[in-house]
Order: C-alpha cells, then structure tokens, then sequence
C-alpha cells in the first residue's frame, strides 16, 4: 500500500478542495470523482425519521462512497460529509451570503457541534468507516460585527468551510473549540491514517 512514504492514490468522491488538500498534506494522494449525490432529499427522510445527526452525517458519507466504488473495481473509495448540529437543529453550507449571515446569526453566542463523517468502500462494499465530533463555542457578535466578518471571507472560503475557516479568519469567531480541526474542516484525516496504516 505504501511507496517511499507515501500513500498509494485513492479515489476522493468529493470536489472538496478542502479535504483535498488535507489529504494531500498528509501524504495520501487522492484522485477526484465527485458523487454528485442529490444529498438533500436523504437527508430529510432520515430527520423525519429522527436519526440521529451523526448517523446521518455516517450514511451520507456512505451513499457517496458507494456512488463512485460501484464504477470502480478494486479501488479504495473515500466518501466524506460535515453536519453542523445546533440544538437539534442540522445546518447546511450557505447557498449565498444573505444565507451565511442567517446562519451565523443562529450559531451567535451558542455551542454547536461540527460532525464529520467517513466511509471507505471497496468493490462496492463498505470496508472502513468512522464519525468525529468537535465542540464550537461562538462569541456573542452584534449583526454590524457579523457583517464585517463575512466581508473579509472570499465566495470560496465562504462556500467551502461552513461559513468559518478555522485555520485562519474564522478561528475569531469562537471562545472556545474543542475537538479536532481536521474533523472541524471536514475530514477526520488522523483516523484515516491509523486505518491505513493496518491495511
């Protein structure tokens, strides 16, 4: 599985820079095929059915993987999916920046959680999967500071890291993180690694 260090190429069923890059840095060299999964309408069968959100972030993580290792024989597949859960309540990424500032104003002076989820398939068939979470606690911010905040965020800084870049501008936002920053940034990328390290 190893080469001079490094990680024989895995498929990525994701367009996430983001995990992407972490993977990378963390010497696992990935190939990109997104799911393209409609995530949205399975999503909302599983809340009507009261599953809990880290068992939603896991099957979503899932479907994705399957998606893309039912094309593919004999490849690794990684699927991955991040859930911002905040008193029951399951938050999406921003579609625009009005929706960015509704959701900040929602996440303002409270503790929410950050899941992120990740499932490993092989041959169609799920080998490996495993579910993180992070604990945010966000300042209190007037809507005037809030605003200020989103300014200074480019669209794909905005659109990739739930609103908040933890590693750099978004960090600010918070009095208090515990848990770990891959998972908050979408991928759990230490596991991945002790799991590869068995194979």
């Amino acid at each position: 599985m190893k080469s001079k260090g490094r990680m024989d190429r895995i498929i990525l069923a994701s367009q996430s820079e983001v995990r992407k890059k972490i993977l990378n840095d963390n010497d696992i060299l990935c190939e990109v095929v997104p799911s393209e999964l409609n995530e949205e309408p399975v999503k909302k069968k599983l809340i009507i059915n009261k599953t809990d959100p880290e068992k939603i972030a896991e099957k979503l993580a899932s479907l994705k993987a399957k998606k893309i290792s039912d094309k593919f024989i004999n490849r690794l597949v990684l699927g991955a999916d991040s859930l911002i859960n905040l008193e029951g309540e399951l938050i999406s990424k921003p579609t625009n920046r009005t929706d960015a500032l509704k959701i900040l104003k929602k996440l303002n002076g409270k503790v929410h959680y950050l899941i992120s989820s990740v499932s490993i398939y092989k041959n169609g068939e799920e080998i490996w999967n495993y579910t993180d979470k992070a604990s945010l606690t966000m300042k209190n911010f007037t809507d005037q500071e809030l605003e200020s905040y989103l300014s200074r965020i480019d669209d794909k800084e905005l659109y990739a890291y739930n609103v908040y870049q933890i590693e750099g501008e978004g960090r600010y936002l918070f009095q208090k993180i515990e848990g770990d920053e891959n998972t908050i940034m979408g991928l759990p990328v230490n596991k991945i690694k002790e799991y590869f390290k068995k194979i």
